[in-house]
């Protein structure tokens, strides 16, 4: 057999491998009848990719993992005793790291770029309580703050990486500050005022999600998706919140009703800007 014939079909078993289409061990055996003995042979899955360049990494490379593992493991167990300003400094280091790569890594693998992301954000939220609890800093407004500064990052960095996730993850944690807001603002308002603290911002959110959907549609997507959210916030809020919850199963059913009917009525507009 030829040797550009022996290699299409080397590379033809190593698809089928790759997509699952054989079973793992029929396709080892296959490879092992067409692979020339002593030849190289590209691993195929993570293990084995692995299993190759730490055998031929340098000693180089040996000695700047083991700093670098050293370094964090130093960091992580004396953090406590850091001035806040580097615990600061080093939290976000440690994001902005974690979102670089996540983003470059989205290019080769789209789902383990997301997953660093997730874990950058993660990260900065996760911190910042840890170091708000470390300095006793326990007051709402704290915490208040610190959710509110994440979901303005999720939020403009779900947007311009076109992360339609991430975006509607920094809404929602903004409505959780508003909602902690308001328990802290007002101590038993009314049904009718709980409704007025949130049904104009649903219209509002409607009303962009018209607005933006002639530059992007993921965008005007989310801001639909988040404005039928706030809609059914008052109940909710009402659930969690409010001391007396009277007609609180006859709101939802009437919001239920009253949304499905508006839905219906205007399928045509808010299609357009949403598909």
């Amino acid at each position: 057999m030829d040797q550009e014939r022996r290699k299409t079909i080397v590379k033809e078993i190593e698809h089928w491998q790759r997509s699952k289409l054989l079973p793992e061990q029929y396709c080892d055996f296959l490879l092992n009848l067409y692979v020339e003995e002593g030849a190289a042979r590209t691993p195929s899955t993570i293990t084995g990719k692995a299993a190759q360049a730490v055998s031929k990494a340098s000693w180089k490379q040996w000695f700047l993992t083991f700093g670098i593992f050293s370094l964090i493991c130093f960091v992580v167990l004396y953090f406590s005793f850091f001035h806040p300003l580097l615990q600061i400094g080093i939290s976000l280091s440690a994001v902005l790291v974690l979102l670089l790569y996540g983003q470059r890594y989205r290019q080769k693998n789209e789902s383990a770029g997301l997953g660093l992301i997730g874990i950058g954000m993660l990260l900065m939220l996760g911190a910042g309580i840890y170091m708000l609890q470390l300095h006793e800093l326990q007051a709402w407004g704290w915490k208040a703050g610190l959710l509110a500064f994440c979901s303005l990052v999720w939020i403009v960095f779900g947007i311009s990486v076109r992360i339609p996730l991430l975006h509607l993850c920094g809404w929602v944690a903004s409505f959780l500050v508003y909602a902690w807001l308001l328990s802290n603002t007002f101590d038993s308002p009314e049904w009718y005022e709980i409704q007025l603290f949130w049904l104009p911002a649903s219209f509002v959110f409607g009303w962009c999600s018209w607005f933006f959907h002639r530059w992007s549609r993921p965008v005007a997507a989310i801001l639909f998706v988040a404005g039928a959210l706030i809609w059914f916030m008052p109940e909710l809020y009402s659930a969690v919140f409010a001391k007396e919850q009277i007609w609180l199963q006859l709101q939802l059913i009437t919001k239920i009703i009253a949304g499905g009917l508006l839905l219906f009525s205007l399928r045509k507009q808010w299609i357009a800007w949403v598909a």
